[in-house]
C-alpha cells in the first residue's frame, strides 16, 4: 500500500492517515511516499513498517551502522541531526504547552556535540543462539524479542563499538558461553571497564583468556556473578574511573556509577549551568538529584556553599570523595528521597536553609514533591535540567504556580540518532 507520510511522531516514527485512522510507520519521514506493511493494529492507530520508499525526504540520509534496520539501539539514522534537533526542540514545545500550558520566554540554541561514538555507559546483552550456533553480543532488535547480530556499533564509544564482535569471539572460547546475559560498559577518561555478568562460575581456562583480552584490548575487566556487591576485578588495577569537566575539575566513580551517558555534551552542560546560576561569593546554592557531584563540584568553586541531595547512600559518599579530590570544602551531600511528600522532607535540617539558587536534574519521573518544597524556599532563580518533556511539562506548571516565570529553554543532544529528548530550562521568581 502507499501512503503519504506527513509529519514525524515523538519517537520518531511516520504519521500517515488510511481511511481516517492514524497509522505510525516505522523508517519513513515526513513528505515521503512510502509502501509499508501493517506490524499492528489498534481500535485507535496502527503500525507499520516500510518496505520501499517512492519519493525521498531532503532530510534522510544514509545511515552509518550497517544494522541500523535490524538493531533497536537507536531509530534516528536515517534523519539528518539538524532534522533531528528541529524535532526535539518541537516535542519540547509540544509538551510544554500541553502539560504546562506556556512557552518559554526564549527558546535557546541547541547543546549539540559528535553525534557517532558519544555513548560511554551501556549494557550489552549476550546470548548465546542454537539455530545460528553463535554467541550474540550487542542491543535488541527493534521488535525487542531477540538480539540484533551485530559486528560493530558506531553509537558506542569506539573503544568498545568497534570490539562487538571480538567480545562475542572471546565469549564463545569460555566454558560458561551459554551463562552469560550481559556486559555492562563503562568509559573513562582512563580507561575502559567491561563487567561480565555471569551465571556459573569461570574456570581456570577462562580467568587466563578474559585476563589475555583485557591486555590485548586495553580493558578492565570486572566479574559480576551476583548482585552489585558481588562484582569484583579481574584485573589488577584501580577500581575507579575518572572524567574531567576541565583541567581544573576530575570527577572519580565506580564503573556502576550512573554518570552522563555523552561526556563532551555533559562538558557543554556544564558550562552552559554555570552560565545560568551565575555562581557568586555570596550564593547559597541547592543541587537536588545531585548524583556524584557532576554539577556540584563546579559550581562549589564560585559559591559561598553548597548542598547536593541524592536518594542513594553511594552517591552521597562518592560528593565528599569528589569534594576532597577537588579541594572542595564549602559542600556538603545529603541522602533523601526526593520523590516523598514534601512535609517529610521539610524535617530534614538541610531543607530549612535559605538557598537563593537551585539546580534539578531528576530523573524520568521528574520533581513534582521537590517543587513542591521550593515553592516554600522560593529560591530566585531554578535550572531544571530533564530527561524527560512530558514530566518537565508538568513541573513547569507547578512552578508557574508558585510565581516562577519560564524564561529559557531549549534541547540538548545528549543522545544523537535516537529520539530521547534532554532539556534545560531556567525559571525565575517573579
Amino acid at each position: 500500500m502507499s501512503i503519504i507520510i506527513t509529519a514525524l511522531s515523538h519517537d520518531g516514527r511516520g504519521i500517515a492517515h488510511v481511511e481516517g485512522k492514524t497509522v505510525f510507520v516505522e523508517g519513513a519521514l515526513p513528505q515521503e511516499e512510502v509502501h509499508f506493511v501493517y506490524k499492528k493494529r489498534h481500535k485507535s492507530f496502527d503500525e507499520g513498517t516500510v518496505t520501499a520508499i517512492l519519493n525521498f525526504s531532503k532530510d534522510r540520509v544514509a545511515p552509518k551502522c550497517p544494522h541500523f534496520n535490524i538493531c533497536g539501539g537507536c531509530n534516528l539514522q536515517h534523519l539528518q541531526n539538524n532534522a533531528q534537533i528541529k524535532l526535539k526542540q518541537q516535542v519540547m514545545l509540544e509538551q510544554l504547552l500541553h502539560f504546562g500550558g506556556v512557552a518559554p520566554l526564549e527558546i535557546l540554541p541547541p547543546i549539540m556535540g559528535p553525534i557517532y561514538g558519544y555513548r560511554h555507559k551501556a549494557r550489552l546483552s549476550v546470548k548465546f543462539v542454537a539455530k545460528k550456533n553463535k554467541v550474540l553480543v550487542g542491543f535488541h532488535e527493534k521488535t525487542g524479542r531477540f538480539i540484533a547480530d551485530l559486528q560493530s556499533c558506531p553509537i558506542l564509544h569506539d573503544s568498545v563499538g568497534t570490539k562487538i564482535k571480538e567480545l562475542a569471539q572471546l565469549i564463545t572460547k569460555l566454558s560458561i558461553y551459554p551463562h552469560i546475559p550481559q556486559i555492562e560498559v563503562a568509559v573513562g577518561d582512563d580507561a575502559t571497564v567491561l563487567i561480565f555478568r555471569h551465571l556459573q562460575s569461570f574456570n581456570a581456562d577462562d580467568l587466563t583468556l578474559l585476563h589475555n583480552f583485557a591486555i590485548e584490548h586495553k580493558f578492565r575487566i570486572y566479574l559480576q556473578p551476583k548482585g552489585r556487591e558481588s562484582i569484583k576485578r579481574l584485573t589488577n588495577d584501580t577500581e575507579w574511573l575518572s572524567y574531567s569537566h576541565s583541567p581544573d575539575i576530575t570527577l572519580r566513580f565506580h564503573p556502576t556509577d550512573f554518570t552522563q551517558i555523552n561526556k563532551e555534551i555533559n562538558c557543554k552542560l556544564v558550562a552552559k549551568i554555570m552560565e545560568f546560576l551565575e555562581p557568586q561569593a555570596d550564593d547559597n546554592i541547592l543541587d537536588l538529584f545531585c548524583g556524584l557531584g557532576n554539577f556540584t563540584i563546579p559550581l562549589a568553586k564560585y559559591c559561598h556553599s553548597i548542598i547536593g541531595i541524592e536518594g542513594d547512600n553511594e552517591m552521597v559518599e562518592r560528593g565528599y570523595e569528589n569534594s576532597k579530590l577537588n579541594n572542595i570544602k564549602n559542600a556538603n551531600f545529603y541522602k533523601t528521597d526526593l520523590a516523598k511528600n514534601v512535609l517529610e522532607l521539610e524535617i530534614e535540617g538541610w531543607a530549612k536553609n535559605k538557598f537563593n539558587k537551585v539546580l534539578l536534574d531528576p530523573p524520568r519521573t521528574g520533581a513534582l514533591e521537590a517543587i513542591k518544597l521550593l515553592g516554600k524556599l522560593h529560591p530566585a532563580k531554578i535550572v531544571y535540567v530533564s530527561c524527560n518533556p512530558a514530566t518537565l511539562a508538568r513541573d513547569t506548571k507547578e512552578l508557574i504556580a508558585h510565581n516562577y516565570t519560564l524564561t529559557k529553554a531549549g534541547v540538548i543532544d545528549m543522545f544523537p540518532n535516537t529520539a530521547h529528548v534532554e532539556t534545560i530550562a531556567v525559571f525565575e521568581s517573579l
